[in-house]
Parts: structure tokens; sequence; C-alpha cells
């Protein structure tokens, strides 16, 4: 089982690739679906890292997928511009997912 990174810059994915991750660099949301529908079908990836700057470009397609699917499993992660979260978004996607406001 392996990772797989969906980046939108090429320093990120060097940075992952040094550490023996594979991966594609995209920028429009149409290159995101694509890039994960894609990474979905692989077998062997149990791991899809996203950059926190793309999830933001198709974020209904994205969580739909981590709430639906058992494998692979879709991480979040900050890029080199830093995280890009608000300061509520786990709540919210906790209020999201089982429908409590904490």
């Amino acid at each position: 089982m392996r990772f797989y990174l969906i980046s939108d810059n090429v320093d990120t994915q060097e940075g992952m690739r040094l550490a023996g991750i594979d991966g594609v660099v995209v920028h429009k949301a149409e290159e995101v679906q694509k890039a994960l529908d894609d990474a979905i079908q692989m077998d062997d990836v149990a791991v899809i890292l996203i950059t926190a700057t793309l999830l933001q470009l198709c974020p209904e397609k994205i969580y739909t997928l981590k709430l639906k699917m058992k494998k692979p499993l879709i991480v979040e992660i900050p890029d080199r511009h830093g995280n890009g979260r608000t300061k509520d978004s786990i709540t919210e996607y906790v209020r999201e997912a089982i429908g409590v406001k904490i």
C-alpha cells in the first residue's frame, strides 16, 4: 500500500517525491476531480494526500468521498503557503458528517 499526492505546486511534489511519494500537480477543479478519480482507481493507493488549496476548489466532492469511501483515505495537508483552514473547519466538518452542532 502506498501514498499518492495531489498538489497545486511543484515544491510540495518534489518534497514528497524525496520521501518516496508519487503524485501529480494540478491547478483547476476539473483536473483535481480527474486526479482523484484516477487515484481512487489505483488498487495499491491507501492514502491520498491533497493540498488545502486544491481541497477548496471542490470541497463537496472531496468531503463526500471522505464520508462514503473506506479506502483510500483522503488527507488534507498544508501547502507551502500555510494551512488555509478557517479556525472552525473541523467543527463544520463534524457538523456536516453527523448533524450535531458542537
